[in-house]
């Protein structure tokens, strides 16, 4: 495969991701996140501070952070003020007072506040939005600056501790493990840390009048949280998330995570949405019925293709939704539903009569997130199935997962990751999947 992996540019200010060309920051990298937020759910106020810990991957004289719709206050870096600060609708660009040598690690910190609110961008509005009664945030591609100063690009992940303070009345569930909950009064500060390297646009808040409904507490604690109204769909809609888990633990490998809890607000929402140890659902998703067992097992899935597996850039997304989608055939073979290969050739039907005008190796910004790129996504790691056979599918697939945890992945890697464990050239396959716009036939 000719086709050149990613390298973030760190010449400039930008970090070169034409997909996401302004977000992103060249120049070092992260290694954590500390977030000290107090938020007022009813006139939706913030007053925050971030300390981020990086280190300089050339001699930094100024570098910037990604922030927008929110006010810096004041900025440190070592505890010492920027010879000169500017922030602009989408950059915090910070001269320190003296320059940084690569190699060396620093400290930022930033008071920031405001009245937070989603990010504008080509596919739709990102981050932090308010709901009927609480907060959602919903980040992907790059929304995270909506809500704290970041590198904000999957490229660059880091260790996260999120501290929050709001009022009493509600239920917060943010990334990780739940450290501390305090009470005082009227409000309650709640403490989450995640140890695990995480993309910026998978950190996550919720805020909510949530019941917490526990699923299972092996291999590790599962539960939904849901308004008290809708709690007893949300428990039928949810009782199979457990044989879910099982299934993607002996087609991936171990959970990737601590915990796995969904969300589910009152209101509705387009589409489910994936955060690092979490989904969120809207009630519109939850009937009682087990209407939303394929998204279920979506947004599962996604904890280890998305969320422990993170793409380099945004052009190998497919390495998430084509994963996360062949999940769902999975759990539809598992569950008694129709089988993996049954649901392929009906999807490939379907595509054949759709425009093929992408190639879902690199669907351009427009197209990331088309449906398409998911289901021929799926169909490629079906034409690999049947190329290989089960045996060698899951073992690559298993490996690739554990081999790649926590890390950051690219199409030429899981190529050569899967070429590597089958007996003939993979090449041409993987070519014709996932760079040609026409659809492949598949493998009989």
């Amino acid at each position: 495969m000719p086709h050149t992996p990613f390298h973030p540019s760190h010449g400039s200010l930008s970090i070169g991701d034409s997909y996401v060309p302004s977000s992103g920051n060249g120049g070092y990298t992260v290694s954590s996140y500390d977030l000290d937020l107090d938020y007022r759910v009813a006139n939706n106020r913030l007053a925050a501070t971030a300390v981020i810990t990086a280190t300089a991957s050339r001699d930094l004289s100024r570098f910037s952070l990604d922030f927008c719709g929110l006010v810096a206050t004041r900025v440190t870096v070592d505890g010492v003020a920027p010879s000169k600060l500017v922030e602009s609708a989408r950059k915090l660009t910070i001269t320190p007072a003296r320059t940084i040598p690569a190699g060396e690690q620093f400290v930022v910190t930033v008071r920031y506040g405001g009245s937070p609110h989603p990010v504008r961008s080509p596919w739709g509005e990102l981050g932090w939005e308010e709901l009927s009664d609480g907060v959602l945030v919903a980040s992907q591609p790059s929304g995270a600056a909506s809500w704290f100063p970041c590198n904000d690009h999957p490229s660059d992940k880091a260790a996260f501790r999120i501290r929050i303070t709001t009022e009493s009345s509600y239920s917060v569930l943010a990334n990780g493990r739940l450290l501390s909950k305090v009470r005082r009064a009227s409000r309650t500060t709640w403490t989450f840390e995640t140890v695990e390297p995480m993309a910026t646009y998978l950190a996550s808040i919720q805020i909510g009048a949530y019941r917490e409904i526990v699923l299972a507490r092996v291999p590790v604690p599962q539960s939904v949280f849901a308004p008290s109204a809708i709690v007893s769909r949300a428990r039928s809609d949810f009782a199979d998330q457990e044989r879910m888990l099982a299934l993607f633990e002996r087609s991936f490998g171990p959970y990737p995570f601590g915990e796995y809890s969904v969300v589910v607000t009152d209101d509705d929402l387009e589409i489910p949405v994936e955060a690092h140890g979490f989904a969120v659902f809207g009630k519109n998703h939850i009937d009682g019925l087990g209407g939303s067992e394929r998204l279920i097992a979506h947004e599962l899935a996604h904890s280890w293709f998305g969320n422990s597996l993170t793409a380099t850039t945004w052009k190998d997304i497919w390495l998430h939704e084509g994963f996360a989608c062949y999940a769902e055939w999975l759990w539809s073979e598992e569950s008694g539903g129709l089988s993996a290969d049954r649901l392929a050739h009906q999807h490939w039907a379907r595509l054949s009569h759709l425009p093929q005008d992408l190639t879902i190796g690199d669907p351009g910004p427009e197209l990331m997130f088309d449906d398409r790129v998911y289901k021929r996504g799926a169909l490629t790691l079906h034409a690999l199935r049947l190329t290989v056979g089960d045996d060698a599918f899951f073992e690559l697939l298993s490996s690739w997962a554990t081999e790649n945890r926590y890390g950051n992945v690219t199409t030429e890697g899981f190529y050569l990751h899967a070429n590597d464990r089958s007996p003939i050239d993979l090449g041409e396959l993987f070519e014709t999947w996932l760079f040609s716009e026409r659809l492949p036939v598949l493998p009989h």
